[in-house]
């Protein structure tokens, strides 16, 4: 990234990060539900799907944090 922005621009670029992250959430809840639905057999494929949930959902914490300072209580 060379370009300099300025805060507005910055803050809707951290907003459209935190909309895809929401996005991509869901998304790999619905699939690793649909997999948990299925017979057996793909298991690696549900827990790869559980895997990247978790992933999205610490990124979208982080952002609901940079964006909203506080919305979470600290763990741990």
């Amino acid at each position: 990234m060379t370009d300099v922005v300025d805060s507005d621009e910055l803050l809707r670029r951290i907003q459209r990060a935190r909309a895809c992250a929401a996005q991509e959430e869901r998304a790999w809840r619905a699939r690793g539900d649909e997999l948990g639905r299925t017979p057996p057999g793909a298991p690696g494929a549900a827990r790869d799907a559980e895997m990247r949930r978790v992933a999205y959902g610490v990124v979208l914490r982080v952002l609901d944090e940079i964006l909203t300072p506080g919305k979470h209580a600290a763990t741990g």
